[in-house]
């Protein structure tokens, strides 16, 4: 049972007859409680005329998955089995972060009749979203109070991550076929294969000539060369503490995110094998042995769960872990957060050794308030934010020299720059023959 704001109306609207009867010398008492009886009484009759709600049936239509900030079509389909018309007041129990509104659904349902309404969501977070039950409130003829009845239907939305940093990925494909030989560019480094002959052409590498196929064509032949595919990229996602940290509209994590999806479009578009390792403590989430068209959809389905923990990261477990994946020649790329001297010392003691064969790259988000805050000057509360600043700025730097000594290389850049900048450097790697 229920009441709505009409009742509260109709028990003050007493004033009127309890005045009017003290007038009449009337006890106010006896009229006060009259009028209480007649109110209680009008509530138990709308509340006994009003249709069943538990006499409904509930569906719903839910897509299993979304992407991050983007409107979900959700709806919930009533039934009216019992005989009179039922005007219903639908609230959907998602949770806040789901992005249903404060708003209740109002429908009108005939008997024997089905309607659908829609519940649109905008989700806010990543994960699972989950709405276990449907509260329907059946309203009175009155319009004084009703009936309500919670009908258990779950409904569950996997929230996948943004991938905003997919406008990137036209120009860098662009690059890539460059590479690729499919225009006029041929690069030759320690990393390409072999791809076709052609004429020898003024201003070409001379130590390209194939002088075998000179002398069967009887003109001058040339190797032209591209990227070798088959290669492996290992992407390590940071999730302990310090990925917990907000920058911009979102955390650390959310922009490793990005920069994980972008890279690995353009490495799966280039033929290399991707793998990814989402670790703190332990596995949060892995990707091995996915390729294709497949690729992009396994990854996000894996990260859409994973939240940074607030445990320090096990890097020698991280990087033990990286072991299992492939032990061939490959490029590893770390994204963490490592600006801090004192809770880098775990991550460069387990730093793996750098060869010619595997490249290491170290991705850490950075937030453009640290440098602007490094700029003020205009009081004293400001001269000491500007030394902390500073200070952490400075850290980073040490930090990110730690790791080219390691033989390594650093990549600091705010959230929208890092995705563009990881994906640069791999199509530099690339064309240097490098992977």
């Amino acid at each position: 049972m229920f009441v709505t704001g009409r009742l509260p109306l109709v028990v003050a609207l007493g004033v009127v007859p309890l005045v009017l009867t003290g007038l009449a010398g009337f006890p106010p008492y006896a009229a006060l409680g009259m009028w209480m009886g007649l109110c209680i009484l009008l509530a138990a009759v709308d509340v006994l005329l009003a249709p069943s709600p538990r006499a409904v049936g509930v569906t719903r239509k839910v897509p299993a998955r979304a992407r991050l900030g983007e409107p979900v079509p959700v709806s919930v389909a009533l039934h009216n089995q019992g005989p009179r018309t039922l005007h219903a007041l639908i609230r959907d129990a998602w949770q806040p972060t789901a992005g249903a509104g404060e708003e209740r659904q109002r429908l009108s349902v005939p008997p024997g009749e089905r309607r659908r309404v829609a519940i649109p969501l905008l989700p806010r977070r990543r994960g699972e979203l989950v709405s276990e039950f449907v509260m329907i409130r059946s309203r009175g003829p009155l319009g004084l109070a009703g009936r309500q009845a919670r009908h258990t239907v779950r409904g569950a939305i996997r929230v996948l991550p943004a991938f905003s940093s997919r406008k990137h990925l036209p120009s860098r494909l662009a690059r890539l076929r460059e590479l690729d030989g499919n225009t006029s560019i041929q690069v030759r480094g320690q990393g390409t294969e072999f791809d076709s002959l052609r004429e020898y052409v003024r201003g070409d590498d001379v130590r390209s000539i194939d002088w075998r196929a000179t002398a069967r064509a009887g003109t001058t032949m040339l190797r032209t060369w591209r990227p070798e595919r088959d290669r492996h990229v290992v992407i390590i996602i940071d999730t302990g503490r310090t990925a917990a940290a907000r920058v911009g509209d979102g955390t650390r994590v959310d922009a490793a995110l990005e920069a994980s999806l972008l890279l690995a479009a353009l490495a799966a578009r280039a033929g290399d094998h991707v793998h990814l390792l989402m670790y703190d403590r332990v596995v949060r989430a892995r990707v091995t042995g996915v390729e294709g068209a497949a690729l992009l959809s396994a990854l996000t389905d894996a990260m859409a769960p994973v939240h940074a923990r607030l445990v320090d990261t096990d890097w020698h477990g991280a990087f033990a872990a990286v072991r299992t994946l492939t032990t061939r020649p490959s490029l590893i790329v770390v994204l963490t957060a490592q600006d801090a001297a004192e809770s880098a010392r775990g991550f460069l003691g387990a730093f793996p050794d750098a060869s010619r064969a595997t490249s290491i790259l170290v991705g850490s988000v950075t937030d453009d308030g640290i440098a602007a805050l490094a700029r003020q000057r205009g009081s004293r509360e400001d001269v000491y934010l500007a030394a902390a600043a500073e200070r952490t700025m400075r850290d980073a730097e040490s930090v990110a020299d730690a790791i080219r000594r390691a033989g390594g290389e650093a990549i600091a850049a705010d959230p929208e720059s890092l995705p563009p900048r990881i994906a640069d450097r791999y199509l530099e790697l690339k064309a240097a023959g490098r992977l």
